[in-house]
């Protein structure tokens, strides 16, 4: 499977799968012509790599789990490295969560003592 096809079957973008080849979590050969070709289980492995990030894991963080990104991740038994970067990376997003709710408080007080009704967003 060449790299556009990779990132079609994947729905990421071709300077996406580079960057985790790069990173080393991701591999390729290379064709006579130069052109990237990725094993079969290339798609599974980028599904899994995705649905970590947008979890809050970084591509550091995802090494860790090298062994089981070609199966369904979700479903092995985790290790206790990965469950420390889970709960670590928990840990982290739960800050940033408290940072921005003091900062959202602290601007509708802001305008609040201004007289400014706060505008909702429509869901």
């Amino acid at each position: 499977m060449r790299i556009g096809e990779l990132a079609v079957a994947t729905g990421t973008t071709p300077r996406a799968l580079r960057h985790y080849e790069q990173a080393g979590l991701i591999d390729s050969e290379r064709a006579t012509n130069g052109y990237r070709v990725y094993p079969e289980g290339a798609a599974a492995r980028v599904h899994n790599i995705r649905r970590l990030l947008a979890v809050g894991l970084t591509l550091d963080d995802i090494r860790i789990f090298l062994p089981c990104l070609d199966t369904d991740v979700t479903a092995a038994a985790p290790s206790a490295r990965a469950l420390r970067v889970a709960l670590d990376r928990l840990a982290v997003l739960d800050a940033r969560i408290a940072a921005q709710t003091e900062a959202r408080d602290a601007l509708a007080a802001a305008l609040n003592r201004a007289g400014v009704e706060r505008i909702r967003p429509v869901a």
